[in-house]
């Protein structure tokens, strides 16, 4: 969702500004361009060198460089960005926004910005509780300032109580929730993840190597666009993505019965590794291991991408599978959309080589009827994001 966005980030002076590194970096792995501006207490506490590094851009600093002005005057600098993010906001900085103050670049560009703002705030106790600061607040948000925070807590100056920056997470949700705009408002999503476990005595099972990464970061993509998400998980280390109803399930009939539960829905997106097969009877006992190989009769379990590609009137509006393959990756996902009857089809290559399974990056295609997209190689929450965002522009917000 945060791909290709433009972010300018103002960093201030305060002991918080080191968090300000995480976020970039956040951002960054979402896709988004970031550029920095640095002041001159901001620098006190972090370096122009670690901004640069994190951001991949130029770190502007000084009002009257010469050098900058020519490479990109401050004017266009505060509005060549879709966000302007002041992080941490410190009391200095707010009093000079809300009093149209200009004495250095920071505030110059605040003042000349046509782009929405977002402050994150952090300073003193005493500082965050004073009239004046208040004050500043007050006019601030009536001016069109969002703002994220402060947090309540432990403070450097061995105070406790408001005033500290909240965490980059918390401020990386609210970026991406000012650019959500409810893409997918009103929308039913199912989203499969994790493997299954087939059971094949009360210690021993069949399954597939992943760990769900994939499918609860598109859970959480769909959920950030708006649409009323539901995620199917089988056994997964992975968090419960916020905002999203999970159902946790052991075998491929489990999953089946609890994606069929949760219809109807307008998109399904089939990112779980499905064991093919399950043991016909599992023993109520555990196999000992007395010199003789047990005989494992093996039946199919359910399709459930076929399932929900054929379920009639019922059969969401979009149906996404995924392909785990190692070779002829793209043939074979073809191969599957046509036979599964699904719309589009993800196919990844997991051979050992890629790191795909229980890594953090992956490298897909996107088959539909029309045509094979090539993605470069990009994390698995950017994943999930473009494929959010391709379903939302196929979708939309319900009527």
């Amino acid at each position: 969702m945060l791909t290709g966005r433009r972010i300018l980030l103002i960093v201030t002076g305060g002991i918080a500004a080191y968090k300000a590194l995480e976020l970039i970096r956040r951002l960054r792995e979402r896709g988004a361009h970031v550029r920095c501006v640095l002041t001159r207490g901001g620098a006190q506490f972090v370096t122009p060198l670690s901004l640069a590094a994190l951001s991949e851009d130029k770190v502007y600093q000084d009002l009257f460089s010469l050098t900058d002005e020519a490479e990109m005057g401050h004017i266009e600098l505060s509005r060549d960005a879709d966000l302007v993010v002041v992080a941490p906001a410190s009391a200095d900085v707010l009093a000079k926004m809300a009093g149209g103050l200009a004495d250095d670049l920071a505030s110059t560009l605040l003042l000349a910005t046509d782009k929405p703002v977002m402050a994150a705030p952090a300073m003193n106790v005493r500082m965050w509780e004073h009239a004046a600061t208040q004050a500043n607040l007050a006019t601030l948000r009536d001016r069109g300032v969002t703002f994220v925070g402060p947090a309540e807590g432990p403070m450097a100056c061995n105070e406790y109580g408001m005033g500290r920056l909240s965490e980059p997470a918390d401020i990386l949700a609210a970026i991406e929730d000012h650019f959500t705009d409810g893409l997918l408002r009103g929308r039913r999503a199912l989203v499969t993840s994790g493997p299954t476990h087939e059971p094949i005595d009360p210690v021993r099972y069949i399954a597939n190597r992943s760990s769900g990464k994939q499918g609860h970061a598109i859970a959480s993509a769909l959920a950030l666009l708006g649409a009323e998400t539901t995620l199917v998980s089988g056994p997964s280390q992975e968090p419960d993505p916020a905002g999203v109803a999970v159902v946790r399930v052991e075998s491929a009939r489990d999953m089946l019965a609890a994606c069929t539960a949760a219809l109807p829905v307008d998109v399904a997106v089939c990112a779980a590794a499905v064991a093919d097969w399950r043991v016909a009877a599992a023993a109520e006992e555990k196999i000992k291991k007395d010199g003789e190989l047990p005989t494992l009769a093996l039946v199919e379990n359910p399709d459930i991408l076929a399932s929900l590609a054929t379920a009639g009137n019922a059969r969401p509006a979009l149906v996404v599978g995924f392909a785990a393959e190692i070779e002829n990756v793209v043939v074979h996902a073809q191969a599957k959309r046509a036979r599964k009857n699904c719309d589009w089809i993800v196919a990844n290559d997991v051979s050992p080589a890629t790191g795909t399974f229980g890594g953090d990056r992956n490298t897909v295609h996107l088959v539909t009827a029309d045509a094979v997209d090539a993605w470069p190689p990009m994390s698995k929450i950017e994943v999930a994001r473009q494929l959010a965002d391709r379903i939302a522009a196929t979708l939309g917000p319900a009527a």
